[in-house]
């Protein structure tokens, strides 16, 4: 049983871990900061230096910045200190208007924004804006997760795992516990991620976002290949809302872990696939729960930015969901992560993009097959590959992989993002 001081926390993780966002977090961060330090200023900057990490700078490179039709950061930095308002958080941008988006293009094309990297940095997740007016600046920094303000920088405490020193560290166990246990009037909330990642999927197609992916795949000559079946739904509204979120809709998401791609990857197989299978309100929250509270789990020792694709993540929790909704117990979960592990780990994170829909219906696909294998009674052992007997010391392989062992793939790939063409 789980006690009452630890189902509190964990409520309180889930809160800090999932929530609403407009855009792909990392520009909305940037812009975040960009509001911070022009409230800090008191005046509209008459220029902007921005001094970004890696992962930062790789996330936000091709990505729409919501309502703008434009991508990457500079919009977003100019819109942040015209419009940002830093009590939005991630929504830090929904006062967008055509008017501030003219004064946003001006100041974009006055050159008064100045964007490099953060020399000598080891966090992966950082954010410094300096704002200036005359004679005057102010400077605001994020650091270690996309809505986490610090005083310097190294003003924040995370353990050697990468925990907040305040958060609970999970396991496998405690997350399948919670979720499965835990009073449903204590995790209703979770409801809300359904409702925006499901809404999303279904405003995408009224316009013609990214590569059309969720669209692609309803049209008569897919449905003649993936037939008119669950698993072409649930690739389908998950493949959709990563659309438009990428494209540039102005449509909230609920996140996790930072990432909206990742909330959506862990909202909507679970939702598509409840209602297909006519499961009970109750089911599909724990669900929900099961699959949100595994992908956070999973980035406490991954990190909110890494070089591993962070649809493995979200889709080993949607796979943990499914296989909950299948009738599965704690032991069929556990099966059907070390299956997701021993096929998806290594799929690389180049950047948020129009074709991030791509690598979410791989993981998505994978996730179905995995929770199918799982309810089969057919698991990946630890004589094979990366993967252990402890499920939990399978994910930790996972994550060092992902974390550690791919950092050299990581520089890799920023520098061809960064040298196309030169």
């Amino acid at each position: 049983m789980i006690d009452r001081d630890t189902h509190e926390r964990i409520i309180a993780l889930v809160h800090k871990e999932v929530v609403p966002a407009i855009g792909c977090t990392e520009p909305m961060a940037v812009a975040l900061c960009t509001a911070k330090a022009t409230e800090l200023l008191g005046c509209r900057p008459e220029r902007i230096e921005a001094r970004l990490s890696a992962n930062i700078l790789k996330n936000a490179m091709g990505v729409g910045i919501p309502g703008t039709g434009m991508i990457g950061l500079p919009i977003a930095i100019a819109l942040g200190a015209i419009i940002g308002k830093s009590e939005y958080q991630l929504e830090v941008l929904k006062d967008l208007t055509p008017e501030t988006l003219e004064e946003g293009k001006r100041f974009v094309t006055e050159k008064r924004i100045d964007i490099g990297l953060k020399e000598g940095l080891c966090d992966k997740l950082y954010i410094e804006i300096t704002c200036f007016a005359g004679p005057h600046s102010e400077k605001a920094i994020i650091a270690g997760s996309h809505t986490h303000f610090v005083s310097g920088d190294a003003s924040y405490a995370r353990t050697s795992s990468g925990i907040y020193n305040d958060e609970i560290a999970l396991d496998m166990r405690m997350v399948y516990d919670f979720a499965t246990t835990a009073p449903l009037d204590e995790i209703r909330f979770i409801e809300e991620a359904r409702r925006l990642n499901m809404n999303a999927a279904r405003e995408a197609l009224k316009g013609n976002y990214g590569h059309n992916l969720g669209k692609t795949i309803d049209r008569p000559l897919s449905k003649g290949i993936f037939g008119n079946t669950i698993f072409s739904h649930i690739i389908s509204r998950t493949a959709s809302a990563c659309d438009a979120r990428m494209g540039g809709a102005m449509i909230p998401v609920m996140s996790n872990s930072g990432s909206g791609n990742q909330g959506i990857c862990a909202t909507n197989p679970v939702c598509v696939y409840a209602k297909e299978n006519e499961n009970t309100e109750e089911e599909l929250l724990r669900a929900l729960m099961l699959s949100h509270l595994t992908s956070i789990y999973i980035k406490q020792s991954l990190g909110k930015l890494s070089a591993l694709c962070g649809c493995v993540v979200a889709s080993i929790g949607s796979s943990c969901g499914i296989t909950y909704l299948m009738g599965g117990n704690y032991e069929r979960i556990c099966c059907s992560v070390k299956n997701m592990i021993a096929n998806l780990t290594g799929m690389i994170c180049d950047g948020a993009k129009p074709s991030c829909s791509l690598k979410i219906t791989s993981g998505v696909s994978t996730a179905l097959l995995s929770s199918l294998l799982a309810m089969e009674g057919k698991c990946v052992t630890s004589e094979e590959g990366i993967v252990d007997d402890s499920v939990d010391k399978s994910i930790h392989n996972l994550t060092a992989i992902g974390a550690d062992a791919m950092c050299k793939t990581d520089e890799l790939v920023l520098k061809i993002m960064t040298s196309k063409g030169k």
